[in-house]
């Protein structure tokens, strides 16, 4: 990085913070509905794009990239996949969140089930995000940074030292955002930051396309489109080390719905909108995002296998693309994108946790007088204890094994399957069990730690598959014949904004499916991959 770039990169920083802060400055961050949900006042497009930045991280960039370098377009099954499960938190998660005006996963667990599985849920989302998410998401978009601009050759300093330094920073400086703006100012910022990812990573495409076309962006696809058919195949082998073809409509859907539609650090940011019509507008622009997330979060690893041939280290394809074709003087533009869409995802973890920690444990259990100002207060000062316990931590993932992120990744399925059961119970079934709850994930946490010993070479999203409609099948009958409680009055609670639903959801979601058909058409051996 030039002077040029530096000097771009800190002003691109600084006027999207400057337009963060001005667009959020009527929100009363002192109140908890302020802080944590921005209080509640966010439009469509800026809930979608912060659930957008909240999702995205560099880890992906590179690493799906790096997938489908190795694999082909089969990897972007965990983009373009993730807009069904999308249309289905428009269509049917979102009325029910809004109904029964929750402001977390684990609130409407406690409406439908008790208290106790309420803090269960809490602790396990907690424990995920600080132990796992938000430093895996510090420490690898660190190193990312760094492959991609040389820092530690700017600074003179090896690349670990460096890649603390990063890492540091981001913390520090996410930790300052939401200390000081709380949802409100960390969903504007996601705002700008979004489309300049969108920007940025269609940019780094088409240039790739016209590097390869030797300055002909034509010629350039059709070498793309010509050279290595193989690659273009959306269909994984049933043996699949990536995405084995029928976990599709199984372990990836029911991921996925987990994902998108359960998990308390995207839905925060939807029932931060307005109303259900403006959530469920952001939902639908989520939707349409993620198919379009190909073009960048995987083409170009297919892409870079075309310019440079086999045998590179997957992880090193992107940032070899970017140093290949992104020209000098955009070095900090590009730069403070990618430091934003770090910031951003560890931010929206961050959140989440102290939200969670707040609502569900300070409130009722620490403080149980406490006032909306307290315990938004205490939000800031948990703000600043986990965001410097989550840097602490981030340095020594470099520690570990390299393998070790996939099992980190993995562990999710501990309790994710039995989560999205849970609630889709307590969504449709007027007789729960909180006991039944308790059995299920506990069985559920058993069967998948054996599953990984007994089975090690299975694909995990085929043993999702199974466990996920095992884990439904045993609480639904639970509920049924031993339920806690009599039949549960779904008309009881109050809802807290206007949820009259968008009038054209129904018809974008079917378009959205209907693409994402579309798509896996295309790339398949009937089209593209003959």
């Amino acid at each position: 990085m030039n002077l040029f770039s530096i000097f771009s990169f800190v002003l691109v920083l600084a006027f999207i913070y400057l337009y963060a802060y001005y667009r959020s400055r009527s929100i009363d961050k002192k109140d908890s509905e302020g802080y944590f949900l921005g209080g509640r006042s966010l439009v469509g497009t800026t809930v979608g794009m912060t659930i957008i930045m909240t999702n995205l991280s560099t880890e992906q960039l590179v690493g799906q990239n790096g997938q489908s370098y190795v694999a082909g377009m089969e990897v972007m099954a965990w983009e373009v996949t993730a807009s069904v499960a999308i249309v289905m938190l428009a269509w049917v998660f979102l009325p029910k969140y809004f109904k029964y005006g929750v402001n977390t996963i684990s609130d409407f667990i406690e409406i439908r089930y008790d208290t106790f599985t309420k803090r269960i849920v809490s602790i396990l989302f907690i424990v995920t995000y600080v132990v796992s998410f938000m430093p895996v998401v510090l420490y690898s978009g660190a190193l990312i940074f760094n492959d991609l601009f040389g820092i530690e050759e700017h600074l003179g300093v090896s690349n670990i030292t460096a890649v603390v330094i990063i890492s540091t920073v981001i913390g520090l400086v996410g930790v300052t955002y939401l200390f000081v703006g709380g949802l409100s100012l960390i969903a504007h910022s996601d705002t700008l930051y979004g489309i300049g990812l969108l920007l940025g990573g269609l940019t780094i495409a088409v240039l790739a396309v016209i590097a390869l076309g030797e300055n002909s962006f034509f010629r350039g696809l059709d070498i793309f489109l010509n050279s290595s058919p193989e690659k273009l195949n959306a269909w994984g082998a049933l043996d699949s080390s990536i995405v084995p073809w029928p976990t599709l409509f199984l372990g990836m859907l029911f991921n996925n719905l987990y994902f998108w539609c359960t998990n308390q650090m995207i839905v925060q940011k939807a029932l931060a909108a307005k109303n259900l019509k403006e959530a469920q507008k952001g939902a639908m622009f989520v939707g349409f995002f993620k198919i379009t997330g190909m073009l960048f979060l995987v083409i170009p690893g297919i892409l870079a296998y075309n310019m440079f041939g086999e045998g590179m280290q997957m992880d090193l394809a992107y940032p070899a693309l970017v140093a290949e074709v992104l020209p000098n003087w955009a070095a900090g533009f590009f730069g403070a994108v990618i430091f934003g869409a770090i910031i951003s995802s560890f931010v929206g973890a961050l959140n989440a946790t102290v939200t969670l920690f707040s609502l569900d444990f300070y409130k009722p259990v620490i403080n149980k007088q406490a006032t909306n100002h307290q315990i938004a207060k205490a939000g800031r000062i948990l703000t600043v204890v986990i965001g410097i316990i989550v840097v602490l931590i981030a340095p020594f993932i470099s520690l570990f094994p390299q393998g070790l992120y996939a099992v980190i990744q993995e562990f999710n399925g501990l309790y994710s399957m039995p989560l999205l059961a849970i609630i889709l119970v307590g969504f449709f079934s007027r007789k729960t069990s909180a006991t039944g709850a308790k059995v299920v994930l506990i069985f559920h946490i058993i069967v998948y730690a054996l599953s990984k010993v007994v089975i090690p070479d299975v694909h995990y999203l085929y043993v999702w598959s199974v466990l996920f409609l095992l884990d439904l099948g045993i609480l639904y009958f639970y509920s049924q014949l031993k339920p806690d409680q009599e039949d549960f009055q779904f008309d009881k609670y109050k809802n807290k904004v206007d949820i009259t639903p968008w009038k054209h959801s129904k018809w974008v979601g079917i378009l959205i499916l209907v693409i994402v058909v579309a798509s896996y058409i295309v790339f398949s051996p009937l089209v593209l991959a003959k």
